[in-house]
């Protein structure tokens, strides 16, 4: 008989997942403690695409964490599996849509598209590797594709700082980034980009008024 083939989207929610937002629960509330602003913002019914800065490798089980009731599909380099079988199963049963960084890789953008179509949250840090800055300049050429193709809500979110023991880790969530009138002109190289400046400016305006909210 055939091995199942895993696939990150139509993977259920099993034990694996469902105990790493246990363990993140408890390690996001006491060592490394988190604290989500506008979170509202992020109970609204799936389908949507969230898009965030990346500081940290756990930053998608924080996510995972503060939206317990629903499902999350995000994107991840395949270098993180590197040449085991045993990693890349695992990453896919934590829902895991592994991509080449710097490639145009179809198959998982049918897979984002798949997800959205199936009603999940769609996780995905532009930047495609971590950065300690805040600021996101840098937008991998596939983020603004894949969100606009989805034609599903975006929503940004920041995370003020990297994950550290004993600091608390701000997660600023911002309102939905409004693309209607991209749409209309169509999906294409133009679109894309002005979709990516958008993104930037969103990113701006969030560490802004962040820091300000400090003071």
């Amino acid at each position: 008989m055939a091995e199942k083939k895993l696939e990150a989207v139509t993977e259920k929610r099993g034990i694996l997942y469902e105990v790493a937002r246990v363990l993140a629960k408890i390690l996001f509330h006491t060592l490394m403690p988190v604290r989500f602003h506008h979170k509202e913002r992020l109970l609204q019914d799936p389908p949507y695409v969230v898009i965030g800065n990346h500081r940290h490798a756990l930053d998608p089980v924080v996510m995972a964490m503060g939206i317990p009731h629903h499902q999350i599909v995000f994107l991840a380099k395949k270098e993180l599996a590197g040449n085991s079988k045993f990693l890349r199963n695992m990453l896919i049963r934590l829902h895991c849509i592994l991509v080449g960084r710097h490639e145009s890789d179809m198959e998982a953008m049918r897979a984002c598209m798949k997800a959205v179509k199936m009603k999940k949250i769609l996780l995905i840090f532009p930047e495609g590797t971590r950065h300690h800055e805040g600021q996101m300049e840098h937008i991998e050429s596939g983020t603004s594709l894949i969100a606009m193709r989805s034609k599903a809500p975006v929503i940004p979110i920041y995370f003020d700082r990297k994950l550290s023991l004993f600091k608390v880790t701000n997660l600023y969530v911002g309102e939905p980034i409004s693309y209607d009138d991209l749409l209309a002109e169509g999906i294409n190289t133009d679109t894309c980009e002005r979709m990516n400046e958008r993104l930037r400016e969103t990113f701006r305006t969030m560490i802004k008024d962040a820091e300000q909210e400090k003071n």
